[in-house]
């Protein structure tokens, strides 16, 4: 009787033995989760956001894959990886993309996330969250900021000064006659602006609206861009990049082109977030001397400042949310985004991580906290929805600009053909 009482033991030994084996590869895969991060032009700062998110997997058992996206390479990627099924569990994107893959049902809502942040970090800024909850999201919430962003002005004061120029120009015009003071090609293009299809190419967009020109109506539904506003501004571009102002490459440049184009020297200004000043502060700091910020310049119009923000979604495809969320919690610490941000290119968006040194220190995080605290919302004029943001992430302003400084289309037919474009993309969005 014994003896069968044992081998019964023994038995269900074996059983459990065999269900806990079974059971170990689906353990294994609920511990390993996938983080695209944003990649930027600091590699302190990402390799900072790469070993923040690999010590919390080591402290919590989780086997944590980090991939760093270049964030001008962001869409393409995303894209492709919706197609082959084959998204992370949570992703850095920009807020515009954030909206476009909300509306195509791609990410999960995160509005107790968002609410659970903002309380332990002293609450949002009233620019992120502006961003994040304006009402084309429909009620929910699908990203959780860790920065606003936006450009600041740099100009080569060394050059400037000597030839009258003390002040920071006013105006994108009061620029362009400053640029022709000091341009020099080739080996001083001095209006080092990116005119290509990359997230820097819409700057072009902002300086339309500062002439007073509109991407859409005030119902956000039909398209504006015919106008002689644009007409205006479109003039004075093409005539800018017609006299040599611009670098001949600027039009195809990548994303960081502007960037090595201010470094090394052979732009006179630009319009960049701070990650050229760390490079300048590491690698050139007589350059950096040379070089003085200001607020973007005013047009005939009105004077326009983007202030956006960069979020973290977690994909519907993922079978870690709850991992996921422990992940955007333990990369909004306090002292890690200070960390973060000393070497980033970015402003705060919640009250705690105003106080990090880096905004009383470093003259372009002064200017990217002003721009956090006061700039412009979004698409301001326009309204900021999903048509908006598809008609940037298509880039059809910097699209509109090459069509006539690069194909050689009248300033007419380049207008005709991007209005066309933008009412196709209002239309879809607004059916």
């Amino acid at each position: 009787m014994k003896q069968n009482n044992r081998s019964k033991s023994l038995l269900a030994f074996v059983v459990l033995l065999l269900g806990m084996l079974s059971f170990a590869p689906t353990l294994a895969q609920e511990k390993s989760i996938v983080f695209w991060g944003g990649l930027i032009f600091s590699e302190k700062a990402n390799n900072a956001l790469v070993a923040r998110a690999q010590k919390w997997g080591e402290e919590n058992g989780v086997k944590v894959e980090v991939v760093m996206i270049n964030q001008n390479e962001t869409v393409q990627t995303v894209s492709a990886a919706i197609e082959a099924g084959t998204l992370p569990d949570v992703l850095d994107l920009g807020r515009d993309f954030m909206l476009l893959l909300s509306k195509q049902n791609q990410l999960v809502a995160v509005d107790d996330l968002y609410a659970e942040i903002g309380k332990a970090h002293g609450g949002w800024l009233k620019s992120a969250d502006s961003l994040v909850t304006s009402k084309d999201f429909g009620g929910k919430i699908y990203g959780i900021p860790y920065a606003t962003n936006g450009n600041v002005l740099y100009r080569r004061n060394d050059l400037l000064e000597p030839k009258g120029f003390k002040d920071a120009p006013k105006t994108w015009e009061e620029l362009s006659d400053m640029a022709r003071a000091i341009n020099n090609p080739p080996d001083l293009y001095s209006m080092g602006f990116a005119l290509s299809n990359v997230g820097d190419g819409n700057l072009t967009t902002t300086m339309l609206q500062s002439w007073g020109g509109r991407i859409a109506d005030d119902t956000g539904k039909t398209c504006t861009i015919d106008s002689q506003a644009t007409r205006d501004f479109l003039t004075w571009i093409s005539k800018a990049y017609a006299d040599g102002l611009f670098p001949p490459g600027a039009t195809t440049w990548d994303g960081a082109g502007d960037n090595t184009a201010y470094q090394s020297g052979q732009a006179g200004f630009i319009a960049n977030p701070g990650s050229v000043r760390n490079y300048l502060v590491d690698n050139d700091p007589e350059l950096a001397d040379a070089t003085k910020y200001s607020a973007l310049p005013a047009g005939p119009a009105m004077r326009i400042s983007p202030v956006g923000t960069v979020v973290r979604s977690i994909p519907v495809t993922s079978k870690n949310q709850d991992l996921a969320a422990e992940l955007i919690k333990y990369l909004a610490d306090d002292d890690f985004t200070a960390e973060y941000y000393s070497s980033a290119i970015y402003g705060p968006a919640l009250e705690n991580h105003i106080k990090a040194p880096i905004f009383t220190e470093s003259a372009v995080h002064a200017g990217l906290l002003d721009l956090a605290l006061n700039g412009t919302a979004g698409a301001f004029p326009d309204v900021n929805n999903a048509a908006f943001a598809e008609y940037q992430t298509n880039f059809l302003t910097p699209r509109m600009v090459q069509r006539i400084v690069v194909d050689g289309l009248s300033i007419d037919d380049a207008i005709k053909e991007t209005q066309d474009a933008c009412q196709v993309i209002y239309d879809k969005n607004n059916t």
